[in-house]
């Protein structure tokens, strides 16, 4: 098993910067790829970004030069670096770890951009 513990987010004016985290405990050896999604109110949820295990990462286009995905293997943590942000990132942020069993997600946080 894997817990998540989420932190970060808020409330920021367009054209700020917010930085999200993720906190992994458990038995994370077994995770072979991590990465964060969101959900607006009335969609589905949708990838945002992702790192594999060896350090690839990949980028949903609308986020691409304004969002980073990294990772501090000795905190077991992820993070998601938001700059340049905008009103149509507003969402609710889950960070997400996988194995080859299941899918892990944090408890979700919210981003609000005020335009």
């Amino acid at each position: 098993q894997v817990q998540l513990v989420q932190s970060g987010g808020g409330l920021v004016q367009a054209g700020g910067s917010l930085r999200l985290s993720c906190a992994a405990s458990g038995s994370i050896f077994s995770i072979n790829a991590m990465g964060w999604y969101r959900q607006a109110p009335g969609k589905q949820r949708e990838l945002v970004a992702t790192m594999h295990s060896s350090g690839s990462t990949n980028y949903q286009d609308s986020v691409k030069g304004r969002f980073t995905i990294s990772r501090d293997n000795a905190k077991n943590t992820v993070y998601l670096q938001m700059n340049s942000l905008k009103p149509e990132d507003t969402a609710v942020y889950y960070c997400n770890f996988r194995d080859s069993l299941k899918d892990y997600w944090g408890q979700g946080t919210q981003v609000t951009v005020s335009s």
